[in-house]
Order: C-alpha cells, then sequence, then structure tokens
C-alpha cells in the first residue's frame, strides 16, 4: 500500500514540474530572445535529477523553486537563455555533490560564472559574525559589478522565498522579510524593477505587521467602488481630448500599496482616512514618432491641464533627465473637479516598460550574440563604479559598510551643474562637500568652501535641484572628523573615513610610542596585556582609542598609572570625582536587578515564540529606541550578553539587527492580563475654547479609568497643540482611548506616538 502511495505522490510531483517546465518554456518561446529551447531543457533536466528526492519546507518538490526563480526571471524581469540556465541550476553547486567546474564543462563558462556568483551569496546575505556578513555582501556587490544578472537572479529567487514564506516558523519570517526591506527593495528599486519592489516592500511588512497588513486590505476594499467611480469621473474628458488628438493610448488607476500607505500613515501621524494620494491616474500611450515621444508627453500634458488645473509645485520632469534607474516620466498633479489632488503619470510604452522591468528592458541584443547588454547603460555603470569605490576601501564595521552601501542605494535624486555647465546626478539633501567627492577625491579633500550660484557658501551648504556650484581649495586644507557629520553620499563618506583612519594611524603610533617608553622608563616590559589594563583604568573600550588619546596628549600618563599596573588601586572605592558621589545604594539595585534576566542556554530551540506574562516580564530588557509595550508587534533579539532583548518589529535598529544577526531573532507573543501599566503618549491638535481640557480628561480619567501622568499644551492664535502622556495597560487601551476622543467638538488631530 505504501508503494502505491509512493507511487502516486511521484506521478502527481512528475506532473506538477512537467506542468511549470512547460509554462517556463512557452513564457520563454513568446519572449523577445533568440530561441535556445534546448540548452534550457539541458538545464532543467540537469537541476532535477541533482535536486531529486528533495523537498522544501512547504512539502513541494526542491525543483520547484528554480523552476519558479527561472519563471521570474524570464517573465517578470524578460531575461533570456543564460539567466534562464543560471536560475535554474542557482543552487546546484550549494545543495549537491556537483562543483563550479562540472557547471562549466556541461553549459559554459558564463553560466558557470553567474552560478558561482550566487553560491557565493546564498543563505540570505547573512551568517553568524556582522564581518562575516558584510563580507558576503561585498562578494554580491563585486560579482554583481562583473555581470549585473547575478544580482538580478538573486532577486527573483528572494522574491520567490518572499512568496512562499509561510511554511517558514516565525523568527525566520522576520529575519528575511527584514533582510528583504534593507537590502533587496531598495536595490529592486535602483535597478528600475518597480514592480518587483513594491511586491516584495509588501509581502514585508505582511509578514511582520499581518494585523496592520490586513486592517489596510480591507479598507482598500471598501473603498474600491468610491475610487473607481472617482476616477471614471475624472479620465471621461481626458480620454475625450486624447481622442480628438488622435493618440493611441491606455489609461489605468494606480492604487498605493499597502506599505506605502502604512509608511505614510507612520512617518505622518494620519489615519487611512486622512491619505488623499492613494489614487494616481496613468497615461500609457504609443507615439506616431518613436523620435517624438517626448514632445508627445509634453503635448499631453498641455492638453490636459486646459481641462484641469494643475498644482504649481508638484510638476515632476523625468523626460529629459531620468532617474538613476532608468525612470522616465512626466508627473502633474490636477485638481479634480471632487475637490481632490490627482496625480497623473505620462509616459510612452517604452518608458512603461522601462519602469515595470528596469534595466533589463533597456538590453538590445547586438547581431543576434546574445544577452550581450550595450554599453549605454551609463547611469547603472556610474552606480557599479561607486561601488566599486567603496570596496576598494574596506570598513572595519560591517554595518557601517551596509549603511555606505544602503546610501547609495535610496536616494531620491537632484540635478547639478558644473561651472563648465556639465550636468552631475547626486542624491537629495547632499552638501558642497559631497559634490566635491563626487567630482575627486583630492577636490574633496582640500576642499575650503564653494561658490553656490557664484554666491559663497560654507561645505556643508545642501544643494538644490538646479544649482551651480565650484569648488574652491587650498592646499592647506586638511580633512576634518567634523565632516562625516553632514556629508550624505556613500562616496564622501567612505573617502572620508578613509582618509581619517589614515591620519589616526599616525597618532596611534606615536600614542603606542609614548606608552612603551614610559612603562620602560618605570621598568615594566611593554605588552599588549598592560596596554588594555591602561585603556580599561581611563575608560577606554579600544586599545587604538587610548592610543589615540595619548597621541592627541588627551590622556598624560603619571604615578596612578603605575599604582593601577602595581594594585595599589584596588582598594579604593573609585577614581576621581566618582567617589564623593554616593550612588552606591543605586548600584545595588541594578546589579540585582540584572541578575534576574533570563540567560539564553546553549541548546535553545529559537524556532518557539516566547511568550511574555506578569510574571517574566522582568526578565527581559526592554529596547529604549522604540519603547515597546503589550499589543505592538514585537522581536526578541538574544544580544552578545545571551540576554532577551525586545524590540518593535518596525524599529530602525531592529531593521539592522534581522539584516545583520537574522539567526539571533526570536518570535515574541504577548500573555498579559491588563494588570500591569506602561508608559505612552499621545499627541492633540485642534481649535481652543474653554472647557475643552477638562472634557479631554474627563473621557481618559473618569470614562476610562486610565491615569493621566503628564499633560503639555501649548495654545497660539486659537489653535492649541499637546501630548498627553497615560499609563495604560497595553496598545489596545491606547486605540480605546483616541478613538474615544474623536468624539470631542474642534479636536482635529488625534494620534499615538509610537
Amino acid at each position: 500500500m505504501a508503494e502505491e502511495e509512493l507511487r502516486l505522490q511521484e506521478e502527481a510531483d512528475d506532473k506538477l514540474i512537467n506542468e511549470a517546465f512547460e509554462k517556463l518554456l512557452s513564457d520563454y518561446i513568446n519572449s523577445r530572445h533568440r530561441k535556445k529551447v534546448d540548452l534550457i531543457t539541458k538545464a532543467f533536466n540537469f537541476a532535477r535529477q541533482a535536486h531529486k528526492g528533495v523537498r522544501r519546507l512547504s512539502g513541494e518538490p526542491y525543483i520547484m523553486h528554480p523552476i519558479a526563480v527561472a519563471q521570474i526571471a524570464c517573465s517578470e524581469i524578460g531575461l533570456g537563455s543564460t539567466s534562464i540556465c543560471s536560475a535554474l541550476l542557482h543552487d546546484v553547486v550549494e545543495d549537491t555533490d556537483y562543483t563550479v567546474e562540472d557547471i562549466e564543462n556541461i553549459f559554459g563558462a558564463k553560466i558557470a560564472q553567474i552560478v558561482d556568483g550566487l553560491t557565493k551569496i546564498s543563505g540570505g546575505i547573512f551568517g553568524e559574525q556582522a564581518s562575516a556578513q558584510a563580507e558576503n555582501f561585498k562578494k554580491l556587490l563585486l560579482t554583481m559589478s562583473d555581470d549585473i544578472r547575478v544580482i538580478l537572479i538573486k532577486i527573483c529567487d528572494r522574491l520567490h522565498n518572499m512568496r512562499t514564506l509561510d511554511s517558514q516558523p516565525a523568527n525566520k519570517q522576520y529575519k528575511i522579510a527584514g533582510e528583504t526591506l534593507y537590502i533587496y527593495a531598495p536595490l529592486a528599486n535602483r535597478l528600475g524593477l518597480n514592480k518587483i519592489k513594491s511586491e516584495l516592500e509588501n509581502l514585508s511588512f505582511k509578514f511582520e505587521h499581518p494585523t496592520e497588513y490586513a486592517n489596510i486590505e480591507t479598507k482598500l476594499e471598501s473603498t474600491h467602488a468610491s475610487r473607481h467611480e472617482l476616477f471614471d469621473q475624472f479620465t471621461a474628458p481626458i480620454k475625450e481630448a486624447m481622442d480628438k488628438m488622435g493618440i493611441q493610448y491606455e489609461i489605468k488607476e494606480r492604487v498605493k500599496s499597502p506599505y506605502s500607505i502604512w509608511n505614510k500613515m507612520q512617518n505622518k501621524h494620519v489615519t487611512f482616512e486622512e491619505i488623499y494620494d492613494i489614487l494616481a491616474v496613468r497615461i500609457i500611450f504609443t507615439p506616431k514618432v518613436r523620435e517624438e515621444e517626448i514632445n508627445e508627453c509634453f503635448k499631453i500634458y498641455v492638453a490636459i491641464s486646459q481641462i484641469y488645473k494643475s498644482h504649481p509645485d508638484r510638476l515632476r520632469d523625468w523626460l529629459s533627465q531620468p532617474k538613476a534607474n532608468g525612470y522616465q516620466a512626466l508627473h502633474v498633479t490636477l485638481m479634480s473637479k471632487q475637490g481632490r489632488w490627482i496625480e497623473v503619470q505620462i509616459r510612452s510604452d517604452r518608458m512603461d516598460e522601462v519602469a515595470e522591468q528596469g534595466f533589463a528592458a533597456h538590453w538590445k541584443y547586438k547581431d543576434g550574440v546574445e544577452e550581450e547588454y550595450t554599453e549605454d547603460e551609463n547611469e547603472l555603470n556610474d552606480w557599479l563604479r561607486t561601488i566599486k569605490e567603496i570596496l576598494d576601501d574596506p570598513q572595519p564595521d560591517a554595518m557601517d559598510f551596509l549603511d555606505t552601501i544602503k546610501l547609495n542605494l535610496f536616494a531620491s535624486e537632484i540635478f547639478v551643474f558644473t561651472p563648465k555647465g556639465e550636468i552631475r546626478t547626486l542624491p537629495a539633501d547632499c552638501t558642497a562637500l559631497d559634490f566635491a567627492f563626487s567630482i575627486h577625491t583630492f577636490l574633496g579633500s582640500h576642499c575650503i568652501g564653494a561658490k553656490v550660484n557664484h554666491k559663497l557658501v560654507p561645505l556643508s551648504h545642501k544643494l538644490k535641484s538646479g544649482d551651480q556650484v565650484e569648488i574652491l581649495t587650498s592646499k592647506s586644507q586638511h580633512v576634518s572628523p567634523a565632516w562625516i557629520n553632514f556629508v550624505s553620499t556613500a562616496k564622501a563618506k567612505a573617502k572620508i573615513q578613509a582618509i581619517l583612519r589614515r591620519d589616526n594611524r599616525e597618532v596611534q603610533r606615536r600614542g603606542e610610542e609614548i606608552l612603551n617608553a614610559f612603562l620602560e622608563k618605570n621598568h615594566h616590559e611593554p605588552s599588549l596585556a598592560l596596554a588594555d589594563r591602561l585603556a580599561e583604568f581611563h575608560d577606554y573600550s579600544k586599545r587604538n582609542e587610548f592610543y589615540q588619546a595619548l597621541g592627541e596628549k588627551i590622556v598624560i600618563l603619571g604615578d596612578k598609572d603605575l599604582d593601577e599596573l602595581s594594585g595599589k588601586n584596588k582598594n579604593t572605592e573609585s577614581t576621581g570625582w566618582r567617589k564623593f558621589v554616593p550612588f552606591v545604594g543605586k548600584k545595588k539595585k541594578e546589579e540585582s536587578h540584572k541578575q534576574d534576566l533570563f540567560i539564553v542556554p546553549e541548546k535553545f530551540n529559537r524556532k518557539k515564540p516566547i511568550y511574555i506574562s506578569e510574571e517574566n516580564i522582568n526578565q527581559f530588557k526592554f529596547a529604549s529606541c522604540c519603547h515597546p509595550i503589550p499589543g505592538d508587534d514585537a522581536l526578541g533579539y538574544i544580544n552578545n550578553k545571551n540576554q532577551i532583548e525586545i524590540h518593535k518589529r518596525n524599529c530602525p535598529v531592529a531593521a539592522k539587527l534581522k539584516t545583520s544577526f537574522g539567526n539571533r531573532i526570536i518570535d515574541i507573543k504577548w500573555d498579559m492580563h491588563k494588570i500591569l501599566y506602561f508608559d505612552a503618549t499621545i499627541r492633540l491638535g485642534g481649535i481652543d475654547r474653554v472647557g475643552l481640557l477638562n472634557e479631554i480628561t474627563q473621557i481618559i480619567s473618569s470614562q476610562m479609568n486610565v491615569n493621566i501622568h503628564k499633560v503639555t499644551i501649548t495654545c497660539e492664535d486659537g489653535i492649541f497643540d499637546g501630548s498627553i502622556e497615560l499609563r495604560v495597560h497595553d496598545r489596545e487601551d491606547v486605540k480605546s482611548i483616541v478613538n474615544n476622543l474623536k468624539t470631542v467638538a474642534d479636536l482635529k488631530e488625534i494620534s499615538e506616538i509610537l
């Protein structure tokens, strides 16, 4: 019987696998690529054999994953046979006994190189230590700068993992979702894969904040009819005008994604109902003459701005100067007859394809040589060049490295001009110093100021789009540590840090010589152990910092240091001023508290959630960066002392932890019974009147029986603004207070500060 079941299972698996592969082939045949069906079939059969008998956590045969990744590469990014084969083979080297050499012998050097690149960065980007993680990420970027397809297939792989994340335990879900939001979504955005970026963000949001996601989905569904009606009313006169012009077009409604709605709700402290730009309209036209498509965009704009009034400050022209990821379009914001601002995006069919599929859509194939992309990808090449520059100068701290890269990934752009009128693309919020470093390191390191639009400005002056910038230099100028605080581009940060490290090394060497001379003079053999001891004595956690302080003469060695080395300081309570301050009681209290903290044992099951209740709440550390309270979407992080820190899932510190120490993340569940109290703050704003504050406090104290901790109210010209600190049981309490306060007349703005 068991054999029969096994046979039926195998048949069902084969049917599933063959159907998935047939679909992949048919999509490939219908694409614009040269037809190398036999190569793809060969790769599929090879991978199928290699992964035979292995299943994923979801229970389906493992080969379904490589097919799905190849499917995404083919139909959603539009890649050709080399990429499809690489996607089918991407896990073979990692999970089976085959090597890269085997792949090279069977499928050629190119595919082997891409598979090798994908193997190096497998298993998410990150391993156990942050430095190893950054190293892996570096590998990813290095391989990517050799062949961009590595990263494209990696993004396809990540997208399929996110689509099938349900089968993973919760702690794994947070790790993968966090990593996706931190690195892969910005990468997809930078490569112009707009559709994929949105899906990655939404999926991350869905796994990290399931209730919030479901709420927004429900609200989007319930407002669908009214939105559609608004869209029909708004576009009717536009369609009429376009028909008159004789343009071939399509008008789509674009709805904001749940993630971007939620993001806006968080950042602007507004409710779903207060977000007005959920609907946007997209006009996609086929130009009569391809060379004239930009002019046609403007003609459409002129025609629709005669129907509706446009917003003077909200015209975005990315036609003549595309975004760094290749995006081209004209965005205008128009006032509808219903009194709502609606954004209209005008783009040609080519621009639309580039916007959805990114750089891959640009790639033209030369004379039948498949998948050799042309060098007109200037922006992409510039970006890869910047990354190479950052990689050339290794960062000592892994997290710094990730942040540096992220600076480059996110940036929305501004355009500035050199004195000769050449245009430069820079991230928004960049300074004159960033501009200097973007031209040349020498120019940046000797920069003393700049002329912006012929006016003299300091280094820290923030540039705006359209500025003309001339850099002023001096031979005597040296890089200052304060510069780090106001530069914003990755290149400038990396270069300044490199120069400072070089200078610091000199100072540290001097400091080390001072220490060794002092030890020898006082008959001590210089050693690292003694250096560490004195560093600790002067409150420096790192030896190099102590050398630095010695070199800069911040620390002067004397008798007390000798006492420390000979052990005479042991009896005294503390050094310096500390002994006069009676902290003793507090210290003891802290120490007893520390002892209570839960220490994670060696064989601890990290897949299981931890339930926090009134009995064990004191055993965990609550992070001060985000102040989680019961009811918040939270996670646990096992720190270096094996204690568990509790963070909100959307806390920026937690975002880094998920990305860097994914295997230390634990799922947290609340099991509280409204006994203990926690701090929460509510922001209020509205029109001032007599008795308003009394009404607010009545609702909170009498009706809800909640203790008010602190009230801060300022009033100006009849408008008041303030905050109330409360003692609540959990996040639910806060929500019900906010809902009850909405009944108060003249209260216009109510939001909880998370």
